[in-house]
């Protein structure tokens, strides 16, 4: 791996006198991961601007990658809301690079791509598939120290599959896949997080796999079919100590003034702070709902506010990242700069709650200033019933909230 990347740097270095060309259409990208292979799909198209947009495929979802240009002979695609990129040398047909943390730059892994190919996962010509997947199961992940639950929702069309899983403080959005030889593969990259999971049927009801994240977390698992497996219920991980009733901070805006919940736009108004940070894909899943939701709801007496929990404790990169994510989201409400993206320390931040499980973090305030409910995780669109189900939540608390009479 460490001479792939040198190679690649030095390919960098050595720029040609003339752009290349880059194929618009289908690309087949590949992550090198752990010793293992994690492809995902993209797309090439000209902009009005006569340069290329991306677009990243994980199953239903389309991540639009509009920052896409040519450094020399190196393609740079900035990975959308995300402080991370894809660079590569394109020779015609294929591209060699890397993928990039910019907040780690020791965070490099292999990526090269091919274009034409739309398949995911490369199948033999004679692939057996005798097994279907299709199901909800409850898996028990196998972590170093002890296990976590999560439910497994599997979707199988022939050897064609999608699904996620569902944990108490989030999604694995959307995955996509296919059965070769009657062992399940699925993965997903979405800028930022790069997931792939391999699937064996036991019996007809239990199945076993290992989940590989990013370059270093790697976690058997087990599962089995039960329609009826539940999690913890996400309002009840989150909750205030004993003697608070209301959210007390002062955290600066984006222009670095301070903002607190006594301000008076806030006066007599159902609240809702969203614990977010600009590198967490749940956190984008929360702000693609939230955004609309706010813009068609605000002149009922509705406030958000998201409290950001960056990468870095600087406050000039955690707005630059915010004010970005705001614009390629076309998000109108406010956000404050509030800390660093560990879960200990933001609680310090808030040091009446009992603890910050999960970014994003839900918290509903009511008009008399008190909170209400606390919502831990984000059910993204990739969990199809369950998605429909916090949003139906979501708007049942709001409707109950502004119904109160603060006076009373």
């Amino acid at each position: 791996m460490r001479i792939l990347l040198l190679s690649f740097l030095a390919m960098v270095i050595v720029s040609c006198s003339t752009q290349p060309n880059l194929k618009t259409g289908t690309w087949r990208g590949i992550l090198e991961i752990q010793g293992q292979q994690l492809p995902f799909n993209f797309e090439v198209t000209p902009d009005s601007n006569g340069r290329w947009d991306v677009v990243l495929h994980n199953a239903e979802e389309r991540l639009l990658l509009d920052e896409v240009d040519f450094q020399g002979d190196s393609l740079n695609m900035v990975l959308h809301v995300f402080d991370a990129y894809l660079r590569a040398v394109v020779r015609g047909d294929s591209m060699i690079g890397v993928f990039n943390l910019n907040y780690n730059p020791s965070y490099l892994v292999p990526f090269k791509a091919k274009y034409g190919q739309s398949f995911r996962f490369e199948a033999p010509t004679n692939n057996n598939v005798t097994k279907n997947f299709s199901g909800k199961y409850e898996v028990q992940f196998f972590n170093e120290k002890d296990t976590a639950r999560a439910i497994a929702l599997i979707n199988q069309t022939g050897a064609q599959a999608t699904g996620s899983f569902v944990t108490s403080t989030g999604d694995y959005r959307f995955l996509e896949g296919s059965v070769i030889n009657d062992t399940l593969h699925l993965s997903a990259f979405d800028g930022n997080h790069a997931y792939l999971f391999e699937i064996v049927k036991t019996s007809d009801s239990t199945i076993v796999g290992g989940h590989w994240l990013g370059k270093t977390r790697y976690r058997p698992w087990a599962g089995v079919l039960n329609e009826n497996a539940q999690l913890p219920d996400p309002e009840s991980l989150t909750y205030l100590k004993e003697g608070f009733e209301k959210i007390e901070f002062s955290f600066p805006d984006l222009q670095g003034q301070p903002v607190s919940l006594t301000d008076d736009r806030f006066k007599n108004k159902v609240v809702i702070l969203q614990l977010f940070g600009t590198w967490c894909p749940n956190c984008m899943d929360e702000t693609k709902f939230l955004a609309p939701w706010y813009d068609a709801n605000k002149d009922r007496g509705v406030e958000v506010l998201g409290l950001a929990y960056e990468r870095k404790d600087d406050f000039a990169y955690a707005s630059e990242r915010v004010r970005k994510m705001r614009e390629k989201l076309k998000v109108t409400y406010d956000f404050v700069i509030a800390g660093v993206n560990d879960n200990a320390k933001a609680a310090e931040t808030l040091p009446m709650l009992n603890k910050v499980v999960a970014f994003p973090t839900t918290i509903f305030i009511g008009k008399d200033g008190k909170v209400k409910y606390i919502h831990t995780g984000f059910e993204g669109p990739g969990t199809g019933i369950y998605h429909e189900q916090f949003k139906e939540r979501f708007n049942q608390i709001i409707n109950e909230l502004l119904a109160e009479n603060p006076a009373s």
